[in-house]
């Protein structure tokens, strides 16, 4: 296994232990085997193949599954593991990407892709993904939709309680509700108007070029197969694989 690309380098492992559950501080039975459940999950991201694929040296696949969802129900994957991550707040970047679904056979016969953040658009039944990194293109938050919903209907629940001084969007974020929303916060809007777009509206163009910090993150996390395209059957399967992908893009 090349650990390089699949596995959990110690540099990276050392900053993610501590915010895993099983450690030695923790009550209870401690987890010994922590570091190789999180190299299969990984490997399982990194590749996106079926968890029956998990080569047998990460252990039996269906226990690592069953301990990935029980880990997933728990929300031990959730944002936490970037927690120390430093974040410059003076500016916020969102952006959006659709996200093909593959659904399984059993998901398929069952018709279960309802109420998990999957809809059809041009391409197919996809997932939405609106996220908002910070100054120093870390992700801070994200939200999933389904591929029909618009952009915009993602970010109040981004930026709800984040101090920033400026949000940079695309043409796609362009809502008079938001531009009323960040002078009301006195953050300035560096959102160029749609070419439909009534009035004018100046926007710094030398601050839009930082917007290449969103680009870069979703750049990064398509290089994890299982988010490029969704494989995961529940949206909190999917959240779960989004964080720990960008909790081991922030630590490296």
């Amino acid at each position: 296994m090349d650990q390089g690309r699949f596995g959990v380098c110690d540099a990276v492992w050392e900053k993610i232990a501590p915010l895993l559950p099983g450690k030695a501080s923790d009550s209870g039975v401690t987890a010994k085997d922590n570091r190789l459940f999180l190299e299969a999950v990984l490997w399982r991201v990194r590749t996106g193949l079926p968890w029956r694929d998990l080569p047998e040296g990460f252990g039996k696949w269906n226990s690592v599954f069953q301990r990935f969802r029980r880990w997933v129900r728990g929300r031990s994957l959730r944002p936490h593991l970037r927690a120390r991550v430093r974040r410059a707040r003076f500016r916020v970047c969102p952006d959006r990407r659709h996200h093909r679904h593959r659904a399984p056979e059993g998901e398929r016969r069952k018709g279960g892709t309802q109420n998990q953040a999957i809809g059809r658009s041009r391409g197919g039944l996809t997932t939405k993904i609106v996220a908002l990194v910070d100054g120093l293109g870390n992700l801070a938050r994200f939200v999933l939709l389904p591929g029909q919903r618009h952009d915009t209907i993602g970010v109040p629940p981004l930026i709800e309680g984040v101090a920033f001084g400026a949000l940079l969007g695309d043409r796609a974020f362009d809502a008079d509700w938001l531009r009323a929303e960040l002078d009301t916060r006195g953050a300035v809007a560096v959102i160029p108007p749609k070419a439909n777009r009534k009035g004018h509206f100046d926007f710094d163009r030398h601050a839009y070029r930082w917007r290449h910090l969103i680009e870069n993150l979703f750049a990064k996390l398509k290089e994890f197969r299982a988010i490029a395209t969704r494989y995961d059957k529940t949206d909190t399967s999917f959240r779960a694989s989004i964080n720990l992908a960008a909790a081991i893009i922030a630590s490296r």
